[in-house]
């Protein structure tokens, strides 16, 4: 079951998490401490959804120079806000392109 919000998927339980596509398990993991399987999840991903992921996880490290290269692989311009504003932007995005589209393949979110 996909999440219906940020806050869903903040908040659900590992094994639930394990049934999520993998942008939103990347997601999972960064907001339960484990950037390392996070970036693992969202550097083996070819797709802009996955370069914003991974812009943003890197920016999180504070490795500017990485992200900027990863948020110009996405298509988009460095994101300025807070780390929390720019997570909840890409759970945002992620569970709308899987409600838009719930046969999307699984790489996609």
């Amino acid at each position: 079951m996909i999440p219906l919000s940020p806050s869903d998927l903040h908040e659900c339980s590992a094994s639930r998490a394990l049934t999520l596509p993998p942008l939103l398990h990347a997601l999972w993991h960064d907001a339960h401490g484990d950037w390392n399987r996070a970036h693992s999840i969202a550097q083996d991903i070819e797709s802009p959804d996955a370069a914003w992921v991974h812009a943003y996880l890197h920016r999180k490290e504070g490795d500017t120079s990485n992200a900027t290269y990863w948020y110009s692989h996405a298509g988009r311009t460095v994101f300025t806000g807070s780390l929390h504003a720019e997570w909840t932007a890409l759970a945002v995005h992620l569970i709308k392109i899987r409600e838009e589209n719930p046969r999307k393949g699984l790489h996609a979110t």
